[in-house]
């Protein structure tokens, strides 16, 4: 017999793409990072230190989740310079499914 599984999502859930999930290349740890990421509100402080506040992993680990992603092209991440070429910030663009494999 097969076990049934529901859950009611009433209010304060996420809808997002099954993508990540399903690829085998990517680890449990950059799957997990990649939905909190989907999760987050867009002004919400993407760097490390933001990331890593978020759960019990340090920011190294929260650093090669996010190399993981940006190799499979799930997350770009793009240094911000100011009118005098200083960088001040960094820009995320974070995708459910990475450029090219939108019909996969």
């Amino acid at each position: 017999m097969a076990q049934v599984f529901r859950v009611e999502r009433n209010k304060n859930f996420t809808v997002m793409s099954n993508h990540h999930f399903k690829n085998k290349d990517l680890s449990l740890k950059a799957k997990g990072l990649l939905s909190l990421m989907l999760s987050l509100p867009e002004d919400w402080n993407y760097n490390m230190q933001g990331l890593a506040s978020l759960s019990r992993d340090g920011i190294d680990s929260v650093r090669s989740a996010l190399k993981e992603l940006e190799y499979y092209g799930y997350v770009e991440r793009n240094k911000v310079r100011n009118e005098y070429g200083l960088f001040t910030d960094t820009e995320y663009i974070i995708r459910e499914i990475p450029i090219g494999q939108e019909n996969e």
